[in-house]
C-alpha cells in the first residue's frame, strides 16, 4: 500500500477514535511526552537561547526520530503501518477534548453557574478566570476553539501529511514545547525563543488551512473572509490571528480586546469588530463555535489526504513522462 493511502486511511481512523473516544484518561503519550521535556530542561536549563535550542532539539528531534523509527519497523506491512497512522493521529489531535471542555463550560454558562465556568476554564485556555464575568469566559472560550482548531488539529494533519507519523509526533512535540517553554516569562524569554519560533514556522500552514476552511465552513463565508484579510495580521500571534480572524467573521461575532493573563493584562485588537456582535454567554455561541470547529476538522482531513495523493500522482506522472 502506498504512503499516500496509509496516511488517509490511517489519519481518517485516528480522527475517527478521536471523536468516539477522546484523549485517553492514563498513560496520554503527548503527557509523556512533557514529562521527558521536563526532565531535559531540568539539565539544560540557561538563560540563554542556545541552551534553549538545544532543549528544542533534544526534544522535538527525539519525537519525530521515534516516529520515524516506528514507522520503518512496520513498513513492510500495510495494515501496521495503518495502525500506527491511526494511533499516532488519535494520540496527538485533540478535537474532542477541546470540544467537550468547551461545551462544559458552555452549559454550566447556560445554566447561570458562572463560577463552575471559571473553575472550568483553566483546562482549556491560560485566561485569568476570576477577571471574567459570564460573557467574557464565552468569548475567551470561542477565542480558544478558534486557535485550538488549528493547533490541535488542523496542523497535526497538515504535517502527518507532510511528513507521515514523524510529522505528526514533530509537530505535537514542537506545539507542546512552545505551551511548557515558549511564553515571554522571566525565566524562558531567552531559553523559550527556540521553541517558539520553530511553534510559528510549523503552525504557519495550518493556521491558514484552519482560515480557509472556516470560510468555507461557517455560516457566512464573505464575513468570514472579510474578517481574515482585515483583521488576522493584526493579531500579536502569527498564527492565532487567522483562525480567529476568521471564525469571528464565520460566527457573526467579535473577538479579541483586553485580556488577562495570570494578572498581566492585554489590549489586543477587535477582530471582525465592525460587522460583528459581542460573544453572549446566553446565545449558544460557544456551541456554534464548536461546530465550526468539527467541520473545519474533517475537511482538514479530506484537504491533507487528497493533496497528498494528488502530488503522489502528479510525481509519478512526471517520472513516467
Amino acid at each position: 500500500m502506498r504512503a499516500e493511502r496509509v496516511f488517509a486511511y490511517g489519519a481518517a481512523a485516528g480522527l475517527l477514535g478521536d471523536l468516539l473516544l477522546g484523549d485517553p484518561r492514563r498513560g496520554h503519550p503527548v503527557a509523556a511526552f512533557g514529562r521527558a521535556a521536563g526532565a531535559v530542561e531540568r539539565v539544560l536549563w540557561r538563560d540563554h537561547r542556545g541552551w534553549g535550542a538545544l532543549h528544542t532539539a533534544v526534544c522535538a528531534g527525539g519525537a519525530a526520530a521515534l516516529g520515524l523509527a516506528a514507522s520503518r519497523a512496520v513498513r513492510r506491512s500495510p495494515a501496521a503501518s495503518v495502525a500506527l497512522t491511526a494511533a499516532a493521529t488519535w494520540s496527538v489531535v485533540g478535537g474532542t477534548s477541546l470540544a467537550r471542555e468547551a461545551g462544559a463550560i458552555g452549559r454550566a454558562l447556560e445554566a447561570g453557574d458562572v463560577e463552575a465556568a471559571r473553575a472550568r476554564l483553566p483546562h482549556l485556555c491560560g485566561r485569568d478566570p476570576q477577571a471574567l464575568d459570564a460573557d467574557g469566559i464565552a468569548r475567551a472560550v470561542v477565542e480558544s476553539v478558534a486557535e485550538n482548531t488549528s493547533d490541535a488539529v488542523v496542523g497535526a494533519l497538515v504535517w502527518g501529511a507532510v511528513a507521515g507519523v514523524p510529522g505528526l509526533a514533530g509537530f505535537r512535540a514542537v506545539n507542546t514545547l512552545d505551551a511548557m517553554v515558549g511564553h515571554r516569562s522571566p525565566r524562558y524569554r531567552r531559553y523559550g525563543w527556540a521553541s517558539a519560533r520553530l511553534d510559528d514556522l510549523a503552525g504557519w500552514p495550518g493556521a491558514r488551512l484552519t482560515a480557509l476552511l472556516a470560510v468555507v465552513a461557517g455560516g457566512d463565508p464573505r464575513g468570514a473572509a472579510r474578517a481574515w484579510r482585515a483583521d488576522a495580521g493584526r493579531h500579536p500571534s502569527p498564527n492565532a490571528g487567522p483562525g480567529e480572524a476568521s471564525f469571528a467573521g464565520a460566527l457573526g461575532v467579535r473577538l479579541g480586546g483586553t485580556l488577562s493573563y495570570g494578572g498581566r493584562v492585554e489590549h489586543r485588537p477587535v477582530l471582525n469588530g465592525a460587522a460583528g456582535r459581542a460573544v453572549r454567554a446566553g446565545r449558544g455561541d460557544i456551541e456554534r463555535a464548536v461546530r465550526l470547529s468539527r467541520r473545519v476538522g474533517w475537511l482538514a482531513l479530506g484537504v491533507c489526504a487528497g493533496t497528498r495523493m494528488l502530488a503522489r500522482g502528479i510525481v509519478r506522472k512526471g517520472r513516467t513522462s
